[in-house]
């Protein structure tokens, strides 16, 4: 079994930002992915732009936007990055009903931007949650998950076949 070592920890067991002043900066990118489930009928305000918020996927994809370059700001354990893309993707998806979104980041750095992409995800369904919540309070985000990343000291990372 591989050995797991919790790095934002120091030998106390305390919490603490971990260093990486020593490490090269490199390309760093990560992609995450989840959805938000909803009646047909708040599923069709969405599609149809009927939400009196008005447009709730296009102000979802700004919001994503400025949460992943803010992360570090809500992880109190995360390095600011200097992001070079942010990508928020929001497609609707009928089957569910609901929205899926996918976001990736992007940067060159000693460290890498999975949480800023698991954030962009996050915070955009929570902002179609807000706009929407007057069509249906019952609402469900789920399945927030890494799908790849690359870049850095671990190497390249894609979730397994059978998991997607």
């Amino acid at each position: 079994m591989k050995e797991i070592h919790l790095t934002p920890t120091d030998a106390a067991g305390e919490a603490r930002m971990v260093d990486v002043s020593s490490k090269p900066g490199t390309r760093r990118e990560a992609t995450a992915s989840g959805s938000i489930r909803m009646t047909l009928c708040a599923f069709e305000a969405i599609r149809d732009n009927a939400l009196a918020k008005g447009d709730d996927l296009g102000v979802a994809r700004i919001v994503g936007i400025m949460a992943a370059k803010r992360t570090s700001e809500m992880i109190p354990l995360c390095h600011p990055i200097a992001l070079s893309l942010v990508d928020v993707s929001l497609t609707l998806d009928e089957s569910l009903p609901g929205v899926r979104c996918e976001a990736t980041a992007v940067a060159t750095g000693a460290t890498g931007v999975e949480m800023e992409a698991i954030i962009g995800v996050t915070i955009s369904l929570t902002t179609i949650y807000d706009m929407a919540k007057s069509a249906d309070r019952s609402m469900v985000i789920g399945d927030v998950r890494l799908l790849r990343k690359g870049g850095g000291k671990s190497g390249d990372y894609t979730v397994p076949p059978a998991t997607t």
